[in-house]
Order: C-alpha cells, then structure tokens, then sequence
C-alpha cells in the first residue's frame, strides 16, 4: 500500500526464479506473509539495480557486481538522516543475508554452479540495545487511552493491556482470530513465526481489559461482509484482511503518546513487546520462561534484555538460570 500522498508504484516483474525461491521461503519453510514480502523487496531491489547498471539479470550477478551494488546502498544511506553509519551496517547486512539465501537456493536448484556470496564478508555490526519504556510510562499510556471514552478507547487499552501482559509481535496481535481466547480468558493461543503454536498467559489486568472490549467490538464491525470480520479478536471494517492492521496500531500509539506527553519515537507495538520482555527479567521471571512467551527459537535473542535491566535483577536472571551461565550472549 502507498503511503498516504504518493501514487502507488506499480509492481515490477522479476525473475521466474524470485518467485520461485518465495514460494519455498513459504510453502517448506513456513515463512510469514510479512517476511516474503521483506525478501521480495530486498530482491527487487538488487534486481531493478542490475538491471540498469549492468543490464544483466539476478540470477546472472557476480560476486563484484554484488559488492558494488552493496558498497552504493551504503553510501547512498550515509547521505541522510541520523544514526547513518549504524542504519547502513543494519540495511547492507540484512540485504547480503537475502542474497545468501537466494543464491543458495539457485545453487540447490541447479540454476547456478556457484553462490557468488561466499566471499563477501558481512559488515561488522555494533551491539544495540532494544528500547524500552519504563513501568511508569506503560502505566501512563494505558491511563492515557482510557480517557477518550468510547469503543474506539476501550479497544485502545484492550490492545495496550494485550501487549504489556502477552509480548506478543503486532502482526500476532492484530491477527488474532476470536477463537484465540482461551477458556476464561486465561490464555492465548498464538500461531508465531514458522508456524510454531504457544500458549500464552493473560494477566488479571489484561483480562479485565478484553472483558470491557468484547461488550464494545460489535461496534467495529460493519453491516457488509460481517462474516470475515466477526472472525477477528480486532475486526475492522475499513481493512481489506477484515482486521485492524499493524500500520492502524502503530498510528494509533504514536497520537497516544503525544497525549500522554511521551516521546512519540520511542513509542511502538514493538517497542511495548520490548517493555514486556525487560519488565518481566527485571522482575525476577526466569529467562526460560520469557522466552517462551515471546516465541524466541533461540534463548541467545532473549538474552539481549538482560542487557538493560538492572545489575541486580541481571544476576537473579541468570543465577536462577544454568542456562543462561553456558549460553553466550548474541
């Protein structure tokens, strides 16, 4: 979807063999709607640049025409906005890891002989703490959306009260059909990444939230196509999926902190999940357990809040916690 004031580009073909190579990230690797089109963009994007600098196809590129085209994304980024050395680092990385895959994708295919990205080395990446938002300021902003009034902040706190309590990703969220909601509102059962399944608590104060939400959510509900729309925890009646989108929440948080007077920048459904995560470990919750509501395959990711919490809360973590000892930090 084109952001609001700019006409929608139109969709450029690409090689048989991005398609192809999606459709695998999909259909054997599970891959999310979200990463495929992450992974069709990182492609697209080399693709469309090959095709004018060397007139030459994706599934053509060598090892040099790879380099150049990641040397320019870089300098084209150190040309703007803040924090540019760390963003370029973080695009090129991320950008060569797509390459990877695909051009080892080529090569189990048969279409290529030879993976062109074996000799580039990924541009070393400094350690970034996740940002956070203190207790007081959680609190804040669930006071804050309670005083609107009506249907649409009823469903505001709801998804506040969700977020803080579960750590759930926004698209796992926002995606939740009705049938989520376990028995008594006690827990949640999410469909994550690769299709791992987890059950998930829910707070006192959450579920008292979702309580107050379900008397209101036939309000969001439109006359039209009620079918697709009542299947949602968070119908929508202006979104083409029939649910609210992560775009609306994200929004919806960024007008909430500058109600709140809260630096609208470090206001964000993922940054809430980030609130979760350090609030719990700060807390005292075992790291084991952390992880598994945030659907982390690997306990390496979750050990990343130990780093902004508190030196005392950080050895209770991982002195309660053999694992974490044996495990490095990634």
């Amino acid at each position: 979807m084109a952001r609001p004031g700019r006409p929608p580009k139109e969709k450029p073909d690409l090689h048989p063999m991005v398609d192809s190579f999606l459709d695998m990230l999909t259909t054997e690797r599970g891959a999310a709607m979200n990463t495929r089109q992450a992974y069709w963009r990182d492609l697209a994007d080399f693709s469309l640049f090959l095709r004018e600098k060397n007139k030459k196809e994706v599934i053509d590129a060598t090892a040099d025409e790879i380099k150049f085209y990641l040397d320019d994304l870089a300098n084209k980024i150190h040309t703007k906005g803040s924090n540019k050395n760390q963003i370029a680092t973080r695009t090129v990385a991320r950008r060569l890891s797509a390459l990877r895959q695909f051009y080892r994708y080529l090569v189990s295919e048969d279409v290529r002989k030879d993976d062109p990205t074996t000799t580039i080395e990924s541009p070393k990446q400094t350690r970034t703490l996740p940002k956070t938002l203190s207790e007081a300021e959680v609190d804040k902003l669930i006071k804050t959306a309670g005083q609107g009034g009506g249907a649409d902040s009823v469903r505001l706190v709801c998804l506040l009260e969700m977020i803080y309590a579960t750590g759930l990703r926004v698209s796992e969220l926002v995606g939740l059909p009705l049938s989520a909601l376990g028995e008594n509102l006690e827990f949640l059962m999410v469909a994550g990444k690769a299709g791992r399944e987890r059950m998930v608590p829910i707070s006192e104060s959450a579920q008292t939230a979702i309580k107050s939400y379900l008397d209101v959510r036939k309000q969001h509900i439109g006359l039209d196509d009620k079918g697709q729309q009542a299947q949602w925890l968070f119908p929508s009646r202006t979104s083409e999926s029939g649910h609210l989108t992560r775009q609306r929440f994200a929004q919806l948080l960024k007008d909430l902190a500058d109600a709140a007077e809260i630096d609208a920048d470090r206001v964000s459904p993922h940054i809430l999940r980030h609130a979760f995560a350090t609030h719990l470990l700060s807390n005292g919750a075992d790291l084991r357990s952390v992880q598994k509501m945030l659907g982390h395959a690997d306990i390496a990711t979750t050990q990343v809040y130990t780093h902004i919490i508190g030196d005392k809360a950080k050895e209770t973590v991982e002195g309660k916690h053999p694992l974490a000892k044996k495990t490095g930090s990634k």
